[in-house]
């Protein structure tokens, strides 16, 4: 028994070192020489300072709408959801998205919303949503805005993130930043 009690404490303690103390400091020495000392890319527009890689909540008509957030955009409550997709009440949350989306923009049909504006991500402070999310609010923002939609639609194009390396990922926007374009566009 002595045989593999004393190996098994001498790996716990070793791991405990290396994941208490080395792999910690090591991540934290690399945040240091990365832009802003790892703590994200941060934007100030109009004297508001915001946190481009954490959602943001944006329900007014005249801005892109965001992706739900299941922790109310509060990052000090980053969390899901736990009910699942068959759960009476968060079917209900859903139907209560649809009917809102389709209430602010009526020449979408329920089949051409896409998923990602009516449910919130795991994290619940996803930043970005997809190319379809924003193509689909650009009638009501051009109506609203009185601007052209092949403005917008560029506008789209150019805030567009294409998938790591060109392979890993979809195609995505952070809502952020194209409002914050999409206001300095309306200002021209």
């Amino acid at each position: 028994m002595k045989k593999h009690i004393f190996p098994a404490i001498k790996l716990t303690f070793i791991l405990i070192v290396f994941f208490a103390v080395i792999y910690p400091f090591a991540v934290w020495a690399i945040a240091q020489v990365a832009p802003n000392e790892g703590k994200g890319e941060i934007i100030t527009f109009k004297g508001r300072t915001y946190y481009s890689n954490i959602g943001q909540a944006f329900t007014n008509d005249h801005y892109f709408w965001s992706r739900p957030s299941a922790a109310g955009y509060n990052a000090a409550g980053s969390a899901g959801s736990n009910k699942g997709p068959s759960n009476p009440s968060y079917l209900a949350e859903v139907k209560g998205r649809i009917d809102t989306f389709l209430v602010h923009n009526p020449t979408i049909t329920k089949a051409q919303i896409p998923a990602d504006l009516i449910t919130a991500s795991a994290s619940g402070l996803d930043p970005h949503f997809s190319v379809q999310a924003a193509q689909v609010q650009v009638k009501r923002i051009a109506k609203i805005r009185n601007i052209a939609e092949a403005d917008l639609m560029t506008l789209i194009h150019e805030h567009t993130e294409k998938p790591l390396i060109g392979l890993f990922g979809p195609a995505k926007i952070n809502v952020l930043k194209l409002n914050i374009a999409l206001d300095q566009l309306s200002a021209k």
